[in-house]
């Protein structure tokens, strides 16, 4: 049985380092080409070799609501960021894609952001980076 006390004082912990890395970074953000959310959508998108992912995926990498997601995505669509056609292996799904401005507007913001990220990072070491990555897997493992 886990000690609840050192659970709460950990999760505690947990919370407020991440709540405030997160403010820290998110200066990033300020005067952006994107929004965090926008950036959300275009990294999961950005990491496949052709720039593109169904729907579904980049729901599920989104801290929003799903009909909240199509309607950035929709918006984004707008602005050149992305296209969005059917899923041609499922017929109620979608795929969207980084358009190249959308692609280039991502790499910008996302070298600052990570020089930002990997600053904030400093200090903890590789194995203590090693051993947080490992940890929250674990946590979102259930």
């Amino acid at each position: 049985m886990t000690d609840r006390r050192l659970a709460i004082d950990a999760w505690e912990a947990l919370f407020r380092a991440q709540h405030e890395v997160f403010e820290e970074i998110n200066v990033d953000f300020r005067d952006a080409e994107l929004s965090q959310a926008e950036y959300d959508v275009l990294l999961t998108v950005t990491r496949s070799d052709d720039l593109t992912a169904r729907l579904r995926e980049v729901t599920a990498n989104m801290l929003i609501s799903q009909p909240s997601v199509s309607r950035l995505v929709d918006r984004m669509v707008s602005r050149g960021l992305l296209t969005k056609c059917a899923d041609p292996e499922d017929g109620r799904g979608a795929v969207v894609r980084a358009t190249p401005e959308g692609a280039a507007v991502f790499r910008r913001l996302a070298a600052r952001h990570g020089q930002s990220i990997a600053a904030r990072m400093s200090s903890l070491d590789d194995d203590e980076l090693q051993q947080l990555r490992d940890l929250a897997l674990k946590l979102r493992d259930r």
